[in-house]
């Protein structure tokens, strides 16, 4: 659990459990929590919230496990369609889309699926797609060292097609281009490029 997380916690005084929260959030929405179909959700939503925001109990290091592997490969590596699924941190419903990953190796490769356990990771947290990108793109610069890393993220959001704006088929795209993916526009291009060959 991060540092922060135990010292709110610490200073907070014991409060109700999350299933019990929900109990009366039900009740506040005008339906009855002890009827045959809602007796149980309290405890379901309090056990699904719980995974889909399991990411702050995970840590890097143990995530990538030591999967650096020295090869002797300098050409672009990329995950593509990696499929994500969040949760917006302002209104706590889904977004959902594919993660597309490259980076250029400096002597060092990491093993293929470790890097969609590391975008579950983030996106197993209350986010925003922005930072989202961000975070998978620093923390494989950081672990991994390469010359370049370039992330991209296409997503819909619940929280237009629902509520609001109520735009069902409108999609967000993202990306995060560090090191060679930033200086070398040739480098870009070859990974945008190759994400969207069996697009067109």
């Amino acid at each position: 659990m991060p540092k922060f997380t135990e010292e709110i916690l610490a200073k907070e005084p014991k409060t109700e459990s999350i299933a019990e929260a929900m109990r009366h959030i039900l009740a506040q929405l005008g339906d009855d929590p002890e009827r045959q179909g809602l007796r149980g959700t309290p405890e379901r939503f309090e056990k699904a919230l719980r995974h889909l925001t399991s990411g702050y109990q995970q840590d890097i290091k143990k995530v990538l496990n030591g999967a650096l592997f020295d090869v002797p490969y300098d050409e672009m590596v990329i995950v593509k369609d990696i499929e994500i699924f969040s949760l917006c941190e302002h209104h706590l419903l889904p977004f959902f889309g594919t993660c597309h990953v490259a980076y250029l190796p400096n002597h060092k490769v990491v093993g293929l699926s470790k890097i969609p356990r590391l975008v579950n990771m983030f996106a197993r947290r209350l986010q925003v797609q922005e930072r989202l990108t961000s975070q998978i793109a620093q923390a494989l610069m950081e672990h991994l060292e390469p010359r370049g890393v370039g992330v991209v993220i296409e997503a819909r959001h619940l929280c237009m097609a629902m509520r609001g704006v109520e735009k069902q088929h409108s999609q967000t795209v993202t990306s995060a281009m560090l090191g060679e993916f930033r200086e070398n526009a040739r480098a870009r291009t070859e990974f945008l490029s190759l994400i969207r060959k069996e697009k067109a």
